[in-house]
């Protein structure tokens, strides 16, 4: 991969992994309501789920994907109700200062997992599969895709969190949380608009 296809292709990580869509929504979410350290799972889940994403649609399942349109149609589908159900849990969600909080952050294998039905991780595959493993080994080119976006997504997970801690003091009203939750279960929703 050359020096300007690698930069194209760091530019294009950085803002599609910086940008709101639904991991970054809900790590906000999640920073905010139990904190850094507790959404650290969660964080990695998105970072390895991800990477394995591209790596198995990267070697055939895209190709598989293309074939079978239908298949593409059910997964939004599935995709839009999960999401609309996530949106819910969390608009619904309450802080709470004892040790146990009604929201519960998601494990690592959830977040992994969800990286399947979210449709902002999807475009951004198909995108940077068929955009940066044109002309050049394709073995090489969808592992730099991984390795690059697997680089870019840890500041990117760590700054969204960060975020939505570094706003628990304001969201320590009760009035306030339930705004933001309202708020964040909305952009989810929107988000996922954009990416479908």
């Amino acid at each position: 991969m050359e020096y300007t296809q690698l930069l194209a292709l760091f530019s294009f990580a950085i803002v599609s992994s910086f940008s709101p869509g639904p991991n970054n929504i809900m790590l906000m979410t999640s920073g905010a309501n139990v904190g850094f350290y507790r959404t650290i799972p969660h964080m990695l889940g998105i970072i390895t789920g991800y990477s394995v994403m591209l790596l198995l649609i990267g070697f055939g399942l895209m190709q598989f994907l293309l074939q079978y349109p239908v298949l593409q149609n059910t997964l939004q589908i599935v995709c839009l109700v999960y999401l609309v159900y996530l949106a819910y849990k969390i608009a619904t969600s309450k802080m709470s200062h004892q040790a146990q909080s009604q929201f519960k952050p998601m494990s690592l294998l959830s977040a992994a997992s969800f990286q399947w039905i979210n449709p902002k991780a999807w475009s951004m595959a198909f995108s940077a599969i068929t955009v940066y493993s044109a002309d050049i080994d394709y073995i090489t080119a969808v592992l730099m895709i991984i390795a690059v976006f697997a680089i870019v997504n840890v500041p990117s997970a760590c700054a969204w969190t960060l975020a939505g801690k570094k706003s628990r003091d304001i969201l320590s009203n009760p009035q306030r949380l339930m705004y933001f939750n309202y708020s964040m279960a909305i952009l989810l929703i929107v988000s996922v608009g954009f990416s479908l």
